[in-house]
């Protein structure tokens, strides 16, 4: 019998009956095995059609399950790091139509305020839940709200960014601060968590508890004459000390951190009781579950790669889509790897996602994964570069945001030989507004000494990264979308390193400047545009900062210029552009193709870029309608 067959006293399953946190609460203790396992089955089912976070959620059914019974949301508030786990709490607070889970207009794959009340951070980059907690609970206090918890949720590999370091080191100092912190510890982030603090918590999970250690000596000290007594105080004063030993949750505690656990995470009545001690303590309480990634569905258990973190639609009709980005630029690492031993590689507990998988097998010493913690990862590589060897780093492009101080400060001051592979560029679209990767190539615009590259195709990636390692006194960038790799798009002419895709019949009125993966969609609009009458030239950088200068002369040859980019319009590679002619005095006009500077919802890739106008017909029409309004202009200052 399914488990969605189950059902309560009333006959009706039992998710069917939870409309929000109050139908959780109200359910028999009995009844809490059956909804979880009714839960687990329609992650799978729903999951497995629309693609997204399956493995961390079949892990914290339970732990969610216990969280709205002991608190009462949304006047406790719950905060998720990430965010991709919280498909349970949204099942628990109504959102049960995950029929178009991470498309538009259906629901986002991460919490969202848009959505419920019951969502409060719309975060999904790693470890910053700790200090919006901290934030929230001191506003509590400042208000007088007593009546009220803020409960933070963050995973093992979410605890080895930084920033989640120094959130507890804050929240430690407000002794009464209502806050409970539950780390929920499957020993993975996407793959298994790697560190220091990833060995201590092992620590923890697999040595048997202190206080039973202590029951057993006091037993046999009492017992024994004349040195029992003065041996057990000693046993007291050791009480610390011995913690460390036997089980050393003392990392915590040293912090001023009331420690909970470690308990069963999917034993709901264990956490339970681990959360209603934690919320009656009066202070800061971590409270420490043990979970297993893809628990209760047996390929995610046994899948040992990341045991389903995230996983595509499953559909019988699928065609495969070809090579990814991803998959080119983890083979051309490997080619390179072969080539020169000074080549390294640096992940940030993405390993796989990256592409530096494939190279760890070939160079397993040659990889260095640093967990959550990009700027850590970004100054490491500046020490290795400083160190002589040439560090790659694989992030997605989103996450570099997070360590600009430390390209600008800590590589590019200093001058280091480090290359950026910034995969998951432009419009990502499914994983919504925090994974677009449409801010690097305006951040970057800013530090002085590197340069950027943005690839149109396959061939062009493997060779722009070759190019890329070359450069030992400055930082590189080479970036990259999502997805498929499209056929290879070959030049027709080079112009003082620009390659020429295509040239216009007859005179040429418009320079198309396409960058990286618009190349297709600039071909496309040029062709619309000669059907119009209208000769254009479309040319790709390769490299895009700083502008070529060949660029320059060109565009003064032009009546236009037109650049199209899948980054953020301001500060993006036209404005770079517009600025170098203005420099030189060209005085041809541009008009910049870009993505709107907004945070986009959720949706497919070509749903955003349709939403920015970047598609072939609104550029042809815009262009056209822009030589018009020229020509006008220039008649009535003739006249």
């Amino acid at each position: 019998m399914s488990s969605r067959s189950q059902t309560g006293a009333s006959g009706t399953p039992l998710l069917d009956r939870i409309s929000g946190p109050a139908d959780v609460r109200g359910l028999a203790a009995h009844e809490l095995p059956a909804l979880a396992s009714e839960i687990r089955e329609f992650l799978v089912e729903a999951v497995s059609k629309t693609g997204g976070h399956l493995g961390p959620n079949l892990g914290v059914v339970e732990l969610t399950i216990a969280l709205h019974r002991v608190f009462d949301s949304p006047r406790d508030r719950l905060l998720w790091d990430t965010g991709h786990q919280a498909y349970v709490h949204k099942l628990l607070t109504g959102r049960k139509d995950f029929e178009r889970l991470r498309s538009r207009g259906g629901l986002s794959g991460y919490p969202s305020q848009e959505e419920s009340d019951h969502d409060i951070i719309e975060n999904s980059h790693a470890s910053t839940a700790l200090s919006y907690a901290d934030g929230f609970a001191k506003a509590h206090q400042l208000r007088g709200l007593t009546d009220r918890h803020v409960v933070a949720i963050i995973g093992d590999g979410a605890l080895t960014g930084g920033m989640a370091w120094e959130a507890l080191n804050n929240i430690s100092a407000t002794k009464d601060l209502p806050l409970v912190i539950v780390v929920n510890d499957n020993g993975r982030s996407y793959a298994p968590t790697r560190g220091g603090l990833a060995e201590h918590l092992t620590t923890l999970r697999t040595t048997q508890g202190y206080e039973r250690f202590l029951e057993w000596g006091k037993d046999r000290l009492r017992g024994t004459p004349v040195i029992g007594g003065p041996l057990l105080d000693t046993l007291h004063g050791a009480k610390k000390g011995l913690k460390d030993v036997v089980a050393p949750q003392g990392l915590f505690e040293d912090l001023g951190l009331k420690y909970v656990g470690p308990v069963d995470g999917h034993d709901t009545a264990q956490v339970e009781s681990a959360l209603r001690r934690a919320r009656t303590f009066g202070g800061p309480v971590i409270v420490h579950c043990i979970t297993q990634k893809g628990k209760g569905h047996a390929p995610a258990e046994q899948h040992e790669l990341d045991q389903f973190h995230a996983i595509g639609a499953v559909s019988a009709n699928k065609k495969p889509s070809g090579p990814s980005w991803t998959s080119v630029f983890s083979e051309e690492m490997v080619r390179l790897g072969a080539e020169r031993e000074d080549i390294v590689g640096i992940t940030a507990a993405m390993l796989q996602p990256v592409g530096l998988e494939a190279f760890a097998k070939a160079y397993p010493k040659r990889v260095f994964d640093v967990g959550i913690a990009e700027q850590h990862a970004v100054t490491s590589a500046a020490g290795l570069a400083l160190g002589g060897v040439h560090p790659v780093v694989a992030v997605y492009a989103t996450f570099l945001n997070r360590a600009f101080d430390q390209v600008l400060m800590d590589v590019a001051l200093h001058g280091c030989g480090v290359t950026f592979a910034l995969d998951r560029a432009g419009a990502t679209g499914n994983d919504g507004p925090s994974h677009n990767g449409m801010w690097d190539m305006s951040i970057l615009q800013v530090v002085p000494g590197l340069r950027v590259a943005a690839p149109r195709d396959g061939a062009r990636l493997r060779a722009l990264l070759r190019e890329a390692v070359e450069v030992e006194d400055a930082p590189t960038v080479v970036r990259y979308p999502k997805g498929a790799v499209g056929a290879d798009i070959e030049p027709v002419a080079s112009v003082g390193g620009l390659d020429v895709l295509a040239r216009a019949r007859g005179v040429s009125r418009v320079l198309l400047v396409s960058v990286g993966a618009m190349a297709q969609v600039s071909l496309e609009a040029a062709a619309l545009l000669a059907e119009r009458g209208v000769g254009v030239t479309v040319v790709d950088p390769r490299w895009v900062k700083p502008v070529n200068s060949a660029l320059v002369g060109l565009a003064a040859e032009h009546e236009l210029v037109a650049t199209v980019e899948d980054n953020g319009r301001v500060g993006g590679v036209g404005s770079a552009i517009t600025q170098a002619l203005r420099d030189a005095r060209v005085t041809t006009p541009v008009r910049e193709f870009a993505l709107t500077q907004k945070f986009f919802e959720h949706g497919s890739r070509n749903e955003l870029l349709d939403e920015a106008g970047l598609t072939a017909d609104n550029i042809a029409q815009t262009v056209h309608e822009s030589l018009a309004a020229a020509g006008a202009h220039h008649l009535q200052d003739v006249s």
